[in-house]
């Protein structure tokens, strides 16, 4: 077993969430007018002329599909699960939550990156509506990342808001910037896993989970 010291905390991987001082002065991101003009200059790097017919319209499209696209940095995970309900204790096995689609770019690219998350927690005083675990996906997925990265933010916080007994995620992409260009192998899934609590000390409670994402 991996020396869990060598992974980022669930505080570094949240930190951007926390309130920023007041005098620090929020990113400023480039306008409208200069999103277009940058998808402009990538159009005449094709080798294509921006000012032709078909492609007059391009630029406001691209950067209306960009802001849905990468939505995720406008919105909080944090948040998503913030509305969880008190738990009982009449259930005490894990919760899983199998084939979450997801769609994300590669930051390293900007390629996409598609596949599915399998998500578990063993909850312990909190509970949280299954849609709000699949919503933490996307609000991560809606970002340039690495499977990596995704990964470890998705438990991360599930296991800081909930404070459950254990957390388990899988995730398996596939790759454009590998099945498209360089390499060009079509078909090849990258399958990442973050384990922690009872998951991460006892190996059946591991093997159970992934024997349950794998079953169809």
């Amino acid at each position: 077993m991996r020396d869990s010291s060598s992974r980022p905390s669930a505080e570094t991987i949240l930190r951007p969430f926390e309130a920023e001082p007041q005098e620090a002065a929020p990113r400023e991101r480039p306008s409208r007018e200069e999103v277009e003009a940058a998808v402009r200059t990538l159009i005449a790097h094709t080798g294509d002329d921006p000012k032709r017919e078909g492609l007059l319209d391009t630029p406001s499209r691209v950067r209306r599909a960009h802001e849905e696209l990468f939505r995720g940095y406008s919105e909080c995970p944090v948040e998503a699960l913030n509305r969880s309900f008190e738990h009982a204790g009449s259930y005490d096995d894990m919760v899983v939550l199998r084939d979450v689609e997801f769609f994300s770019h590669c930051q390293h690219h900007m390629l996409p990156m598609t596949g599915k998350a399998h998500l578990a927690y063993f909850p312990q005083d909190r509970l949280v509506g299954l849609s709000k675990l699949a919503r933490v996906v996307d609000i991560y997925a809606r970002r340039l990342q690495t499977q990596e990265a995704l990964t470890s933010e998705i438990a991360a916080t599930i296991e800081e808001v909930l404070k459950p007994h254990g957390v388990a995620v899988m995730i398996e992409a596939e790759h454009a910037c590998m099945s498209l260009r360089g390499i060009a192998k079509r078909g090849v899934s990258t399958v990442t896993t973050r384990f922690t609590g009872t998951f991460e000390r006892d190996r059946q409670e591991r093997a159970r989970f992934l024997s349950m994402v794998r079953e169809r």
